[in-house]
Formats: C-alpha cells, sequence, structure tokens
C-alpha cells in the first residue's frame, strides 16, 4: 500500500518549513536553534524532509496546474479543450500562454510551490550538512541525498516550463529576497552536479529498509534523472537569440552524452530495476497503486488518498459513478487519432495506449456502467483507468476532486530509451541496439521477436537511422506520459513533428496516404460479459459489412468526424518561439523590478 507520509508532519518541522518568509528573516536565531534539533535527530530530520514533497501536491500546484497542462499538446498527446473551449487552458497546451492566464497567474500558484518546496529542501540541506554527519551508507546520508535530489525535481521543473528562472541554492536571506533570473546552464551544471553528489548518498532500491518503495529517493532513481538532465541540458532550447545548443564549454553534447550513457549502464548493471514483463502489467500495477521498489518505475511523487488528480485529469472516462468509481471523472486529453494507426498490430502497447472508447450508463436508474465509443477525434489514454485501480486494488476512488495516484517520474524502459539513444551518439548503432532491443521485446510477443525485433533492429544501419528509430519508438512507449514535449524540444524536432501530426491526421480522415487502409466504418457491440465493447472495422483493412453481426455501425475515419478544429488547434501559435510559459505577472509584479519576460 501507498505511504501517507506527504500530510504526516511533525510539529518540529512545522517550525522551520511553514515559517513565512518574514518570520524566517526577523528570528534567524530562532531558526538556528530549530535546526540543531531537528537535523541532529533522524526522525525529526525524516519529517523535514519529507515536508520538501508538500508544495507537489497542494490545490494549484503539480496536482491541479501543473502536471495536467505541461506536456501538451505534442505529436501523440491533445488537450481536448485545446480548441479554446476553455480559454484559460487552451492557451496554456496551444503555445499561446500569456502572463495573466486566469489560472496560472495566482500568488498560490506551480510557480510559488516549487519555490517553497525549494526553500524547504535548502533549509533541509543547510541543517542536515552542519549538524546530522550525512555519511555515505547512513540514515542521515539518504535524507540528505534525497533532500538535494528534491531540490533538483523542482529546479528541473521550473526550467523545463520557463527556461532561465531564478537560482536559489542557499535559505533566503535579506540580501537574497530579491533577485534576477539566472542563466539555466548555470543552474543545470550544478544540478547535475548536485545530483553527482547525491547519488553517493542514497541506497539502491531495496539495499534498505528505506528503499523498498518508489515514494522515497534510491540511487537508481538519482543516476538516470541526471542522465535525463544532461541530455536536456546538452540538447536544443530556446534561448533568447533563438533555438540552438549551449554555449557552455561544461555542457558541450559530447560530455553531457558521456555522463548519460554511464550513469544508464550503472543502473542497467545494477540489476536492481528491471521493465515489467508485459505492458499492460506495467500499468495495472501502477494503478493499483503497487509503490514496491526494485521494478519498473524508479520514483513518483506520493499523493496521499485525498490528494492527487492524475486519473481525475487523464483516466479513461467515466461518465458517471458507476462499479469502478465514485468519480465521474477523467478523459480530458488523450493521444492523437492517428498514434493507434502508427502501432503495428500486434505491437502489446497499442491497445494499453489508445483507447476509443468510455465508459457510461446505459441506464442511469442502474450504477452499472457500459463502455460506448468516443470517435475517431477523442481518444483516451488507456494507461490510466479507474477500473483498473479498482480490479488491482480494491480502491473505488469516492473523493470529488482527488484520486490518490500518484504521478510517475521515471521508469526504467527510459533509462534503456537514453542509453540507446547516447550510445548510438559516441559508438554508433551496433552499440545502441541491444538497449532498443529490450524495449521492443516487451513491446511484441515472442513469436514476433525475429521480424520485429531482430530484423528491425539490425536493419537500422546508420546513426541517423537508429537516431530517428529511437525517435518514434519514444512515442510508442511514452504517449501520455508527458515526456514527449521535452524530448522534441531537446532534439530540435518540436514544429517538424507537430507539423506531421497535422498532416498525418489530415490523411488519416481522408483515408489517404498511410492511412489509405484505415476503415471508414466502425461496427461494434457489447461483449458477453455486459460491459465491455467488442469492434470491427477498428484495425486496418477491416472493410466488410458486419452490419448482420454487430448491432451498432458509425462513421469512423471520414471528415465530419476529425473537424478541422481538431487539427488546427495543435498549436495556435509558433511552437518554436513559445517553448516555455512566461512568468506569470504576480511574479513580475512582486520581484522588485527583477523578473521579466524576454
Amino acid at each position: 500500500m501507498k505511504n501517507k507520509f506527504i500530510y504526516i508532519i511533525t510539529a518540529a518541522l512545522l517550525l522551520i518549513v511553514t515559517t513565512s518568509c518574514e518570520d524566517f528573516l526577523e528570528a534567524p536565531a530562532k531558526s538556528t536553534l530549530n535546526e540543531s534539533v531537528i537535523f541532529s535527530q533522524p526522525d525529526l530530520a525524516q519529517g523535514a524532509v519529507d515536508g520538501i514533497k508538500v508544495p507537489f501536491a497542494e490545490t494549484n500546484s503539480y496536482r491541479g496546474r501543473f502536471l495536467p497542462f505541461y506536456g501538451m499538446n505534442t505529436d501523440t498527446e491533445y488537450f481536448h479543450g485545446s480548441d479554446g473551449t476553455n480559454t484559460n487552458n487552451s492557451e496554456l497546451v496551444t503555445y499561446n500562454a500569456q502572463p495573466i492566464n486566469a489560472n496560472m497567474n495566482t500568488t498560490n500558484n506551480a510557480w510559488a510551490m516549487m519555490y517553497q518546496g525549494i526553500e524547504r529542501a535548502n533549509i533541509c540541506i543547510r541543517g542536515l550538512r552542519e549538524y546530522g554527519n550525512p555519511e555515505p551508507g547512513t540514515t542521515m546520508g539518504h535524507l540528505l541525498g534525497e533532500a538535494i535530489t528534491l531540490r533538483a525535481i523542482y529546479y528541473a521543473d521550473l526550467l523545463k516550463a520557463w527556461g532561465d528562472v531564478v537560482a536559489r541554492f542557499e535559505p533566503i536571506n535579506t540580501e537574497t529576497l530579491y533577485l534576477p533570473k539566472t542563466n539555466r546552464d548555470e543552474i543545470y551544471k550544478q544540478l547535475i552536479s548536485d545530483l553527482d553528489e547525491a547519488a553517493e548518498l542514497v541506497p539502491w532500491p531495496n539495499e534498505t529498509a528505506n528503499t523498498t518503495n518508489v515514494e522515497r529517493i534510491n540511487k537508481a532513481f538519482v543516476k538516470g534523472f541526471r542522465a535525463r538532465l544532461c541530455l536536456v541540458a546538452g540538447g536544443y532550447s530556446q534561448y533568447p537569440d533563438g533555438i540552438r545548443l549551449s554555449n557552455d564549454p561544461d555542457l558541450n553534447r559530447q560530455e553531457m552524452y558521456q555522463i548519460a550513457l554511464q550513469e544508464c549502464k550503472e543502473v542497467i548493471e545494477s540489476g536492481t530495476a528491471h521493465l515489467e514483463p508485459s505492458f499492460e502489467g506495467l500499468w495495472r500495477k501502477y494503478n493499483g497503486d503497487n509503490i514496491s521498489a526494485g521494478g519498473e518505475s524508479l520514483w513518483e511523487i506520493p499523493f496521499s488518498a485525498g490528494r492527487g488528480r492524475w486519473l481525475f485529469t487523464f483516466a479513461v472516462r467515466h461518465r458517471s459513478t458507476d462499479q469502478y468509481t465514485g468519480q465521474a471523472r477523467g478523459g480530458q486529453a488523450g493521444p492523437l487519432p492517428h498514434l493507434f494507426y502508427d502501432y503495428s498490430e500486434n505491437d502489446t502497447r497499442r491497445d494499453v495506449t489508445s483507447v476509443p472508447y468510455e465508459w457510461e450508463r446505459p441506464d442511469p436508474s442502474v450504477a452499472f456502467a457500459q463502455q460506448r465509443p468516443t470517435g475517431i477525434d477523442e481518444w483516451a489514454f488507456g494507461k490510466f483507468r479507474y477500473e483498473w485501480k479498482f480490479e488491482e486494488s480494491g480502491i473505488r476512488v469516492t473523493s470529488t476532486n482527488d484520486d490518490g495516484t500518484n504521478f510517475m517520474y521515471l521508469r526504467y524502459a527510459e533509462i534503456l530509451l537514453m542509453a540507446a539513444e547516447a550510445a548510438n551518439e559516441l559508438e554508433g548503432p551496433a552499440a545502441a541496439a541491444p538497449y532498443l532491443k529490450q524495449i521492443r521485446q516487451r513491446a511484441f510477443n515472442q513469436e514476433d521477436w525475429p521480424t520485429m525485433v531482430d530484423d528491425y533492429v539490425n536493419g537500422l544501419s546508420s546513426k541517423e537511422a537508429m537516431f530517428n528509430a529511437i525517435v518514434e519508438e519514444h512515442k510508442l512507449e511514452f504517449t501520455g506520459e508527458m515526456l514527449r514535449k521535452q524530448a522534441l524540444i531537446r532534439w530540435n524536432l518540436l514544429s517538424t513533428k507537430l507539423n506531421e501530426a497535422k498532416a498525418k491526421m489530415n490523411d488519416l480522415r481522408n483515408t489517404s496516404g498511410a492511412y489509405a487502409d484505415v476503415p471508414q466504418k466502425l461496427y461494434y457491440r457489447i461483449g458477453e460479459d455486459s460491459e465491455s465493447l467488442e469492434f470491427y472495422g477498428l484495425n486496418r483493412g477491416e472493410f466488410e459489412d458486419k452490419s448482420g453481426e454487430y448491432e451498432y455501425v458509425m462513421d469512423w475515419a471520414v471528415p465530419e468526424e476529425l473537424p478541422d478544429s481538431k487539427i488546427d488547434f495543435i498549436y495556435t501559435a509558433n511552437p518554436d518561439e513559445n517553448q516555455f510559459w512566461p512568468i506569470w505577472q504576480v511574479f513580475i509584479d512582486a520581484s522588485n523590478g527583477q523578473l521579466t519576460n524576454n
């Protein structure tokens, strides 16, 4: 079962980490005294470090603002309100965010919560270094490594969403209350160095009692996270003078690839994490709140039962309360329509990732729902399901606002694909092939391996071919996990892939080009279990008239079912000129003239 510690904070912790900025500045002596007590005692220090995680779950922080919107819209993922039905939401995802956005321009927004988490981490880091004797292999050492890593997570997400931001690596004092933005390259260098230290301090998954679940920081996660940051820091992004690689010699691309490859290799060789045997099994385990370490999930943002909105936002939609959920939510976003047809038909990831139905009661007076088709323009992310949460854990969500489901921040499959990318760049496609093969072996049944794994991967004989295959595999593996946008940016492929997605959807609705064999009619019926749909016409080439065998028929891949608005509103402003959100106006106004949007 999941831990609920994210809201269990000791009284001593409250003395130090909930102190307002003004109180902190007025009473440094009292704060120092509290630190000497708290950070010399493991239980109290543990409470303080757990407190660093609290801002993740605040109302307008990750839970309801950052996680739902950063990551949309890409060449695979689409927020269903992108057409402007809700202007405040749509401008966040269509690369047209404004500093006065009503959903974001508040003092308790994700920006503020991230800095609150950073301040708590800074206090913990200072206290542990001064009073905790934090050596590798000790409880205090692990806590210091956790605090350093949690701070890096907040900073990584600030950099991802806003580019250059304010750097604070010490607790606030009177001289540092107002600071300008720092070049992101300097922050990346600090984070990469910090995570190198943290990796020496924290244990491997299951090495100690404190790393038996993925709500605690472990060495495999730290190394994988450091690899991800190296690839981002060494990749492309939008600077004030245009999209380019970093000019900082310490972040040169070759060195970043070398660090990333080494870190990934050490995770792989440790044997402390692995791919789950089946793709569906991975997501059933995740939805069932199984947080045991040593599997595929490396670290998750922990949400208690009364917090977290991941299923609330992204699960297969339930139109009403029913046998699986007391929360009629989900379905606010999903895969783009063409994604289902970009998979091989025997790729086991396809039907897990892209779902063409939602749940609705056929009789409103009965608390029993059935699946019904959504139409080709509104697929759901099938990785996230209330029904799997109920089946795997027995939990039927009843909260009106939250579902208690964690956010999986990094999983082992990403370790393998990062290793493949870095090995290809440094050593060539033959060095990358074993990592890519592992991903595809899990995706296909063993009888398909000779063609779909061995022949496919062995045929990637150039660096360019291997890189393009990795970009495609990333799409097929991670759709719905909010990793794609940052990856496209660092590959300098954001606009290219968004425009490809538009072209694919145009071909799909006209059943032309690569989608000429997609049926225009979809036949369906309720199966023997009285709740699940059976389809004909969903797969390519299913053109027979099945009206005698299936009770219902609907138009599928036709222009009327995939309107212009669905295609046009992937973006409304130039993505390459709007890779980052602006700093919200309330923070500009409160910065004493230090912050601007450029």
